[in-house]
């Protein structure tokens, strides 16, 4: 988890746009953001476990 100033300052506007950080709206990891879903890596999967993103299963072959 990212500490609640970090996340603030994340939502404030940056000066330049490519100052963009884009963060889990869950835990606010800034690391293996996915956009498609807007969240890290690792809440989409515990998500997707779960069966909370509509059209995503697990993989398998």
């Amino acid at each position: 988890m990212a500490k609640k100033s970090v996340i603030t300052r994340s939502e404030k506007k940056p000066k330049f746009a490519s100052r963009v950080v884009r963060r889990c709206f869950r835990c606010g990891r800034k690391h293996g953001f996915m956009r498609d879903f807007g969240l890290c890596r690792i809440c989409f999967r515990e998500f997707a476990n779960e069966g909370k993103i509509p059209g995503v299963k697990k993989s398998s072959w």
